[in-house]
């Protein structure tokens, strides 16, 4: 028997107009369902562990291998391992690159996927996933908010794909030209939908239409993180890139650019499983929601997020701080409300966030490719300032990893006017001028959104 999920929202039992669900599902019922129908967030109920011997013997192997081994000790007895390995094989055919900045400070490149994101590592292999679990003779139809680069890593994830639709949702004023052009060309199966206010706003659509009773015929599920779908492959690079680096047993630190949180979660999970990590640094942009918590001990939510150049990051209420506090032993629910607190000092102890301004994020760039002649755009920027603060504050000599989120070329004008460099294009971005396509354009507002999906959205193969 496989690993058994449960929800985050499992023992508020005393919230007015909320019915916990106290059961558990599957895998593959918490990919292909998204949410818990309490609106929680599915969680395992146990985590798997890795040797640090099965780690180490990734060294030097394809990143597939990685990928592999972190993908069947959570799957095992839902999915033949012939059938996950070609998954595996087909989602990851491009490079993962580890660059070295000075000494033992690293940058893992994310960014040479088919839309230059890291999104593309969790999409693909959710695609697939989804593909191979989806009940034949019925349309799946996959709905996911973006404030930048998630909706057409997961658009182009699933393009073709035969019985599967995708409506995106993003923040008409907040995502940059290339990302809307990659967003609204996508085509076939996937549409763009252009919501008049912030992320948060898209986010909370979805999620409504998530519990509402009426649309429950569509088989609506998500391809955001507060999918579990989106968050097992996310491990898998922090095990591949400490193969990599790290001399057996040593601990590294990583640093993980942070908006929504499902990327800092995978390192969570990955420490969990075996890895070892000596400390997660989440920085965040002006949203300093996370920081403010970490330093305080009092959670309040950015309402309306704020709107940063790092704009993938633009997360006021990331959905992901439930499964956080659900890790640390607390609860909070979907709107920011605090019902248990979580261990605040070990969260401490693992866990070391701060808040990057444009400003500071502006001049990081500046000041990297001056040093070390490496281009980050805004997201790198910031995890690299995060991890610059870290550093001053404790003198650590561990290795440090900084993920580099996306690939510059999706900011030109930043980068631009910033250091004067054209950033060339990678190969997924080349034929974008010769792409066209229109989004649709809603209002944010749950009663309209839901009349465009009853239209829009079909159930028959």
């Amino acid at each position: 028997m496989g690993i058994r999920y449960y929800s985050t929202n499992r023992n508020l039992a005393s919230v007015a107009g909320l019915v916990p669900f106290t059961g558990t599902v599957s895998f593959k019922e918490a990919l292909l369902q998204g949410q818990a129908p309490d609106e929680g967030l599915f969680m395992p109920g146990s985590i798997p562990s890795l040797s640090l011997d099965a780690v180490m013997a990734l060294k030097g192997a394809p990143y597939r291998a990685a990928a592999s081994l972190v993908a069947g000790a959570f799957l095992s007895g839902e999915i033949d391992t012939p059938v996950l390995e070609g998954i595996v094989a087909d989602a990851y055919n491009f490079p993962v690159p580890i660059e070295r900045a000075a000494g033992r400070l690293f940058i893992l490149r994310l960014d040479q996927g088919p839309t230059a994101s890291f999104k593309d590592f969790a999409a693909r292999m959710m695609a697939r996933l989804m593909n191979t679990f989806r009940t034949r003779g019925e349309r799946l139809n996959v709905l996911v908010a973006t404030s930048g680069d998630t909706g057409s890593a997961v658009g182009e994830a699933f393009k073709g794909i035969g019985g599967i639709d995708v409506h995106i949702l993003y923040p008409r004023t907040e995502v940059s030209d290339m990302q809307k052009k990659q967003l609204d060309t996508i085509g076939d199966n996937v549409r763009a939908i252009s919501v008049s206010g912030k992320f948060d706003d898209c986010q909370n659509l979805v999620k409504q239409a998530f519990s509402d009773p009426g649309l429950a015929k569509f088989n609506l599920t998500s391809a955001n993180s507060i999918n579990f779908g989106r968050i097992l492959p996310q491990m898998m690079y922090y095990i591949y890139c400490y193969a990599q680096i790290a001399e057996g047993g040593e601990e590294m630190v990583f640093c993980v650019p942070s908006g929504n949180f499902g990327d800092a979660l995978g390192c969570e999970f990955a420490r969990r499983v075996g890895l070892p990590v000596k400390r997660l640094l989440m920085p965040t942009n002006d949203n300093d929601e996370f920081p403010r918590f970490l330093e305080t001990g009092v959670y309040r939510k950015v309402s309306p997020s704020r709107n940063s150049i790092s704009n993938a990051m633009n997360v006021g209420n990331p959905s992901n701080l439930a499964r956080f506090f659900d890790l640390y032993g607390g609860t909070v629910d979907r709107t920011g409300n605090v019902h248990k607190m979580p261990d605040l000092a070990e969260m401490r102890r693992r866990i070391y966030s701060v808040s990057v301004s444009d400003d500071e994020t502006r001049e990081t760039i500046r000041r990297v490719y001056r040093k070390y002649g490496i281009i980050l755009e805004p997201h790198g920027a910031v995890g690299w300032c995060g991890l610059e603060s870290y550093l001053a504050q404790t003198g650590d000599q561990a290795p440090c990893v900084c993920l580099e989120t996306a690939h510059p070329a999706k900011f030109p004008e930043e980068i631009k006017g910033l250091l004067n460099v054209a950033p060339s294009l990678p190969e997924s971005m080349k034929d974008l001028d010769q792409r066209s396509g229109e989004p649709y354009e809603l209002p944010s507002d749950y009663p309209e959104f839901k009349d465009f999906l009853q239209t829009h959205l079909r159930t028959d193969e």
